[in-house]
């Protein structure tokens, strides 16, 4: 698995908390997170790296995305 650095669009919520919003791909393409079912610090076995991740609900199906210092990924397959 790799990181792939990707774009988010988050809003902070009236107690501080930073909650991403929509996740955007490469070509543009726009993803809604339809829910957040988890949110705490940990590491991604899979990529490496570590932060703050928010276990997400996007078209039906669990992801996780990281937030790395000010930086956000996603775990993705090699090519």
């Amino acid at each position: 698995m790799l990181k792939k650095y990707i774009k988010v669009t988050a809003t902070f919520d009236c107690d501080g908390s930073l909650v991403p919003d929509y996740l955007f791909w490469d070509d543009n393409r726009r993803y809604k997170i339809d829910r957040i079912t988890d949110v705490r610090y940990a590491s991604s076995l899979k990529a490496g790296g570590c932060g703050i991740r928010y276990t997400c609900r996007i078209l039906g199906k669990e992801r996780y995305v990281f937030l790395e210092e000010n930086k956000w990924f996603v775990e993705v397959k090699e090519c």
